[in-house]
């Protein structure tokens, strides 16, 4: 499980967006958001490079935490 950091995450808007972006990679990852700390940990079998790349394209900045 990886937990990133989304400083742009902020509304039910940001976490759907970013939910589509993961199981786009990866229909079967899981993901946990924390919207208070702006963190999502992610259990998936994509690469941390291909999450990155994905929730970029979606604009949304992050990092490993």
């Amino acid at each position: 499980m990886i937990t990133f950091k989304i400083n742009d995450m902020s509304c039910g808007h940001c976490k759907a967006a970013i939910e589509k972006a993961v199981t786009n990679l990866d229909s079967s990852a899981t993901l946990e958001f924390d919207m208070g700390a702006r963190k999502v940990r992610i259990e998936s079998k994509a690469a941390r490079e291909s999450i990155q790349a994905a929730l970029k394209e979606e604009g949304y900045a992050s990092e490993v935490c």
